[in-house]
């Protein structure tokens, strides 16, 4: 996909294992934090932004540390949980300027518990995505666009931990210490392939997007799940799901630190009938978790004993429509719409080198081919694409051609 103007630089790329400015404090205290807002109100330009959470330690997603850079002012790190959430000097400096950040998505839902929402915002993954590479990793632009090598290694670590080691910290502002140079790169290149439009459009509805929904029936991502093939089965893997997830909530543990999915799944498939055979299972009988090897048992039992009306439906729910691969057999017609579409868009993203998934959300191209629209005019189209949440330069791209596809698969 990538063209020659993304051919790497053939010189040895330059490891940064520390920031330029040196190791910077951690704002922990109202007087730092005020100090530190008054340096970014005294900066120029784009802010960049980014967080460490604390995933596959704590149940919450909330952010541990955010770090901040802006052109004059310098790099800050501050700890949120120090300061108790009491952050309206920051929200009143960041909160009207433009934010940088690395897939955003990732980061916006945590920021924004902490009232930090930006008033325009410039992602560079996704910019990045946009404009042709195929790998998108921040460490991996800032390499092939800066010349840069940034020292890794901190990402899955437990940022609640305090206090934090220098290393960490180190790594925490290198991730924003590149941030706006690597935009400044992205977005002449974007502008360069026409595409700077389509990209302002796209971080829009990434910053405008709803915090999502909660799933239905959550307890059904349990790994190792379609081991387990009876109603009672799955009303099993519910019940110690959810004491699970309560407990995990409790202590604000992740859950898989709580109890792992494939012990779940190990209980289900044994059925032990004393706590003793369910001690004598893999993690049940490890030193805390027998602590917890009565509650286990006793939701066990709970499930065991559920009326039959009361059971989960073996079939997952879904609104949508079934996987692509069982179309064929369910409905020949909308089997022949997909394979029309996703040629149509196959052939837009490689002339405009996007990654198709970029052009149009496959999930909103499945749902326009499983129930053809009623008007398959490029209007009609356009419409229902619009109403699915596809951008303005999306529909633009797509609505003629996918019209063109859907009536060439009308039964006739």
């Amino acid at each position: 996909m990538e063209t020659a103007d993304h051919e790497p630089e053939s010189a040895e790329p330059i490891l940064l294992q520390e920031p330029a400015d040196g190791t910077p404090a951690v704002v922990s205290n109202p007087t730092e934090l005020a100090l530190a807002c008054e340096q970014l109100a005294e900066g120029t330009g784009a802010i960049a932004v980014d967080t460490e959470r604390a995933s596959g330690y704590r149940y919450w997603p909330k952010a541990y540390l955010v770090q901040l850079r802006r052109d004059g002012a310098g790099t800050m790190l501050v700890d949120p949980v120090a300061l108790e959430g009491e952050l309206e000097p920051l929200r009143s400096v960041i909160n009207s300027e433009e934010w940088v950040l690395h897939a955003a998505s990732q980061d916006l839902p945590c920021l924004a518990e902490l009232e930090l929402s930006p008033a325009s915002l410039f992602d560079t993954e996704l910019a990045g995505r946009l404009a042709g590479y195929e790998r998108v990793a921040l460490g991996t632009l800032v390499e092939r666009l800066l010349g840069y090598r940034l020292e890794k290694g901190h990402s899955a670590a437990d940022w609640s931990k305090r206090p934090l080691p220098v290393d960490w910290l180190n790594y925490a502002a290198l991730d924003v210490e590149l941030l706006v140079q690597l935009r400044e790169k992205l977005e002449a290149e974007l502008a360069a392939q026409g595409k700077l439009v389509w990209a302002q459009q796209e971080f829009e509805a990434v910053r405008t997007a709803p915090l999502p929904a909660p799933r239905t029936e959550p307890w059904r991502r349990t790994s190792g799940i379609h081991k387990v093939r009876t109603a009672r089965g799955l009303a099993t893997v519910r019940a110690l799901w959810e004491a699970r997830d309560e407990l995990a909530r409790k202590r604000d543990r992740a859950p898989s630190r709580v109890l792992p999915d494939s012990a779940i799944i190990n209980a289900v498939l044994a059925e032990p009938k004393t706590v003793a055979e369910l001690q004598a299972l893999p993690v049940f009988g490890g030193r805390v978790q027998r602590r917890y090897t009565a509650n286990w048992f006793r939701h066990l039992e709970a499930a065991r004993a559920l009326p039959r009306e009361q059971l989960p439906n073996p079939t997952q729910p879904n609104d949508g429509p079934p996987p692509a691969n069982r179309w064929a057999d369910k409905d020949p017609d909308a089997a022949a719409r997909l394979a029309a579409a996703r040629a149509v868009l196959n052939r837009i993203a490689e002339h405009h080198q996007l990654p198709v998934e970029n052009l149009l959300l496959p999930d909103l191209l499945r749902r326009t081919c499983w129930r053809r629209p009623d008007d398959t005019s490029p209007e009609g189209v356009a419409e229902v694409l619009s109403i699915g949440g596809a951008r303005p330069w999306q529909v633009q791209l797509t609505a003629s051609e996918l019209s063109t596809a859907l009536q060439a698969t009308a039964k006739k």
